[in-house]
This record gives C-alpha cells, sequence and structure tokens, in this order.
C-alpha cells in the first residue's frame, strides 16, 4: 500500500534532501582528511540506502530516510520548557523496562537493511546510555546525531567518536551565554564551550542544535554567533522550532513571520558558509507538502520502545519490542494520520500534530480499539 501522495513524490523529495545534506557534509570537512573520506564513503552508502527506498518504494512500500531514536528518558537538565519533560517523557531517575542495548542494536540493523539513512539519538540525555551509543558505532552505514545536552563529553566517548566517525555529537545551545544559561542552567554555557573545544582538539567534528523562538531568533542567526562556532569546530547547525506544550509558551513559538525568516536565512547562509551544514526543523512543511512525521520522512522511536509519531506527538499502538520496523510504518494510528488530511493542515506554528492532538488522541482511541478486541 502506497502512502505518497500523487500529486507530490515524499520519496523523491526526501531523497535530494539526504542528497543535499551528505552533499553540503562533503563541502564542510574537505579541510579534515579522516572526516572527508568518511563522508565519501557514508556518500556511497547513502546512494545504496536511497536505491533501496526507492525499489521498496516502486513495490508500494514506503520506507523514510530518517529515523528518531530516544535511547534514555533520564536527564540531568530542568531546561525550561522542556516538551519531553511537559509529556512526562523524560525523568530524573533512572527509568524501569527501557529497551536493552542488544533490543536497540536490532533496530540499527534493521533500519540498515530497509535503508535507512539516519538515526537520530535523543533522549532523556543519550550519552547516559554508553551502551546503547556505542551499539550504534557497529551500523557504519547509518550516521546517528547524537543530540546532547553537552555535560557528559568524557575521554572515552572521546576515544570512542574518534574510531566510530558515523557517531556525530549535536550539541545543545540557545545563542550566548546569557539565554543559553537562563534556560539550560547556570554555568552550562562555559561547560559547553569547554567541552566544543576539547572536541576540536581533538579533530572530532560535531553540530549544535539550536531551539529557535521568538526570543532568541535574530541572535543565533547573527554572522557572530555562527562564526563562533565554526572557529570552535561546528561543521553544522540545527535549527529547531520551538514547539510549545504548555499555553503558556505559546508566545515563544516562532510564527509565519518567523520561520519565513529563518528560511530565507538558512538559504543565505547555505550559499555564503559552506563551511557549516544549515539544517531546519520541522522545516518549510509547505515544500514538503506538509508534515513528515508518522513515517512520511520519519518517525520516532521512545526509550520504552513504543512507535510514535513523532517526539512532539507521544502518541503509540505498536511498541518495536513486538513488532518490525517495517510492520510499525503500518501501525493504524501512523496509517490514518498519512491517509487523512491532518499532516497536511495549516498551523500556527511549531508542530501540527501537537496542535491537531485532540484528533490524534481520537484516532489513537480508534487503533487501540480494534486490536483489543482481536486479543
Amino acid at each position: 500500500m502506497s502512502v505518497v501522495s500523487e500529486k507530490f513524490d515524499i520519496q523523491e523529495y526526501m531523497t535530494h534532501g539526504v542528497e543535499r545534506v551528505v552533499s553540503d557534509a562533503i563541502k564542510a570537512t574537505l579541510k579534515d582528511p579522516r572526516e572527508s573520506a568518511f563522508m565519501v564513503k557514508f556518500a556511497a552508502a547513502s546512494r545504496t540506502a536511497s536505491k533501496r527506498r526507492k525499489k521498496a518504494e516502486d513495490k508500494g512500500e514506503h520506507i523514510p530516510p530518517f529515523l528518531i531514536a530516544s535511547i534514555t528518558s533520564k536527564c540531568n537538565l530542568h531546561c525550561a520548557g522542556c516538551y519531553s519533560r511537559c509529556n512526562h517523557a523524560t525523568v530524573d531517575s533512572e527509568p524501569v523496562a527501557q529497551l536493552t542495548d542488544d533490543e536497540w542494536n536490532r533496530i540499527f540493523k534493521e533500519a540498515d537493511d530497509l535503508g535507512i539513512s539516519f538515526i537520530l539519538l535523543a533522549g532523556g540525555e543519550p550519552m547516559l546510555r554508553r551502551d546503547v551509543i556505542t551499539a550504534a558505532a557497529g551500523t557504519p552505514n547509518i550516521l546517528f546525531p547524537v543530540f546532547t545536552n553537552g555535560t557528559f563529553i568524557d575521554e572515552k566517548y572521546l576515544e570512542l567518536l574518534d574510531k566510530s566517525r558515523n557517531l556525530i555529537p549535536i550539541v545543545s545551545i540557545e545563542g550566548e551565554k546569557e539565554i543559553t544559561d537562563a534556560r539550560r542552567g547556570e554555568g552550562i554555557y562555559d561547560r559547553l564551550i569547554s567541552n566544543m573545544n576539547r572536541l576540536h582538539e581533538r579533530g572530532l567534528i560535531f553540530g549544535a542544535s539550536v531551539t529557535v523562538t521568538t526570543q532568541n531568533i535574530r541572535e543565533v542567526t547573527t554572522e557572530h554567533f555562527l562564526k563562533e562556532l565554526s572557529d570552535r569546530g561546528c561543521k553544522a547547525v540545527i535549527f529547531v522550532e520551538f514547539v510549545p506544550v504548555t499555553d503558556d509558551s505559546m508566545e515563544l513559538a516562532p510564527g509565519e513571520e518567523e520561520r519565513e525568516y529563518l528560511a530565507s536565512e538558512i538559504s543565505r547562509l547555505r550559499g555564503e558558509h559552506p563551511e557549516m551544514v544549515y539544517i531546519s526543523f520541522p522545516g518549510d512543511e509547505k515544500s514538503s507538502g506538509g508534515c513528515v512525521a508518522a513515517g512520511r520522512g520519519f518517525f520516532h522511536i521512545n526509550s520504552h520502545g513504543g512507535a510514535e509519531p513523532c517526539p512532539f506527538s507521544p502518541y503509540s499502538d505498536v511498541n518495536i519490542r513486538n513488532t518490525s520496523l517495517k510492520d510499525a510504518m503500518h501501525s493504524p494510528l501512523f496509517t490514518a494520520l498519512r491517509e487523512g488530511n491532518i499532516l497536511m493542515d495549516d498551523h500556527e506554528g511549531g508542530c501540527v500534530l501537537y496542535e491537531k492532538r485532540e484528533l490524534v488522541e481520537s484516532l489513537l482511541k480508534q487503533s487501540i480499539l480494534p486490536l483489543r478486541q482481536g486479543t
């Protein structure tokens, strides 16, 4: 069963997106022979993966090129407005019954077989799961951006990152010192800068993840801020639009004007500064035919194995412990979201699935009921 619109070829769109990211990454690493050599090798693996997805598409099976894996729900920070804590998906204590490293390794290998090229490792704080990150290192055909708060980068991690170039730390930063510490905690900015310098000294590339709000959007797109990152060895900046998960944080979510400004700045930066890769998430949904969650371009696996449309829409009717990745993409909830119009709906900002959460919850109830009746 094909899930791709006749008017919009999502597979072609996502494949071109992957090719652009890989091409930009090769340009960004030209001055680093080891990293550039890895990127060239990964580019070949990425082309092979694209052919696998295209072959599956021709048979009516849509495989997204991206996956997001929250490998733990534990975190040591309490960042203001954190969507994951607001959704109770992130906690302070050691969680019970999380997926093991062997279970994650099985998922990584299956993703490789399907033709998935990128798996974003998130949390909680993913670097608390050294076992899982070590398992990810063993799947070299997949690039693993590790979205980390940057406070656990120790000597052992530096050695692992040096040996396994498919692991790319993506360090969260909100802008300059004042705004970063205001959101993430006093002293965090200085620790981030110190660890960026350690990565740079070891010749390891890394990226930065910036949560874009109405308060920092101008600061984080300035030449000064981005040059500081580049001078420290940063090779990628991922701008993540703030998603309000409480009513009192709605004013922080970028609106149409801010999103158009960000898109314009990213286009400019790509042309003027090829030494870094610039990515926006969720990006311009108008050009991608709508939201790319729920398996159109990616989906999310939480730390306990639940397959969810995306991290901002924490609803699941299937657990990856009990099914394959391919079958999970055909869950009743994912199918209903893709075949309905909800992913194409207009929304105020941030995330359409969050804004339409009552409808998503209704679809979830409808999908779970037949499963329960069949048990």
